[in-house]
């Protein structure tokens, strides 16, 4: 299978502090490949190397067929980057802003134009092309980044962040936008610290961890890890602020976790992890709710093969 991205031994490292530790993978053509982690994990520093902003302490990297410290700007005619922050113009019109993207990107002056209308309209932007961006909806902004770092024509898109800050509605049509990327044959390197896009985008998954790289796979393969480790939601009649933690000195090496009004205990023996429930649920003059066993999801691979809560994520997405 052709490669759009090989990486080996990547380390990068300022003034001694190492960002992206010795990391290796490859990315295939086509794919939607997601780079998963939470904040300082070395996501954006990782994408700031590969696109030629960074130059790489140690190891190399080859980005559609092309070595990064010796080829970057060939490799740069070929894909698109769309930064965390928006990198438009507020002054200038949606189409105005990919008319200048296309001229900074040397295409035709014939096509300049034409490009951009046919993005705006791919995008839903087309009513407003006249529009100045400055005007435009926290959706519609990311959207026009997007369609700016298309315009022209890359095999390769970079999305850090696509959906960061964004209301649900505005997410779910930039998913919807990534998902006609892939299908039209466009390879997206996507860095996303929230756990359920990605399950719902990539066809595989980095997670990504102080650094270093912690497991590479499928979604569902990434799931099927997390079985071994079965997983128990726990609701109480009357919610107890501090049952997590309580609980959590209780069960001594399980992972408890809170989840909105529920209490999430990962692994441990079913009856001794009942007993405790039980117990816990007397001793504070209250009943149990409800009480059940859970598929794995993402966000259970993630705490058993990273060590972490999940609200390690949830803290920085501001609980969206």
């Amino acid at each position: 299978m052709a490669k759009a991205i090989e990486v080996a031994g990547l380390t990068k490292a300022y003034d001694g502090l190492v960002a992206v530790d010795s990391i290796s993978f490859d990315v295939n053509a086509g794919e939607v490949f997601g780079f998963l982690g939470p904040n300082g994990a070395g996501k954006t520093t990782t994408i700031r190397v590969l696109t030629g902003l960074s130059r790489p302490t140690v190891g190399s990297a080859r980005v559609l067929g092309h070595d990064i410290a010796s080829d970057i700007v060939k490799a740069k005619k070929a894909f698109g980057v769309v930064p965390e922050q928006s990198n438009m113009y507020d002054e200038l019109s949606g189409l105005e802003n990919l008319i200048f993207m296309g001229q900074l990107y040397g295409m035709p002056r014939l096509e300049h134009r034409t490009r951009g209308e046919e993005l705006l309209k791919t995008f839903g932007l087309f009513e407003r092309k006249d529009s100045k961006f400055a005007t435009y909806s926290r959706g519609m902004k990311r959207a026009l980044t997007i369609a700016a770092a298309l315009v022209h024509k890359p095999r390769l898109l970079f999305l850090d962040e696509p959906t960061v800050g964004l209301d649900v509605m505005a997410a779910r049509s930039l998913r919807t936008i990534i998902k006609r990327l892939k299908e039209s044959g466009i390879t997206v390197f996507l860095t996303t610290h929230y756990l359920e896009e990605a399950d719902m985008l990539c066809d595989r998954i980095a997670l990504l961890v102080k650094g270093k790289i912690v497991a590479i796979d499928t979604p569902a393969r990434l799931k099927a890890m997390a079985e071994e480790k079965p997983a128990l939601d726990v609701s109480f009649k009357i919610p107890l602020a501090k049952a997590a933690d309580e609980l959590g000195r209780r069960l001594p090496g399980l992972a408890v976790v809170r989840a909105d009004d529920r209490i999430r205990i990962y692994g441990g023996d079913a009856d001794v992890v009942l007993h405790a429930i039980l117990g816990y649920a007397t001793e504070n003059g209250t009943q149990v709710a409800a009480v059940s066993s859970l598929k794995p999801s993402l966000e259970d691979a993630f705490v058993k093969l990273t060590g972490l809560s999940p609200l390690v994520m949830a803290a920085e997405k501001g609980g969206r």
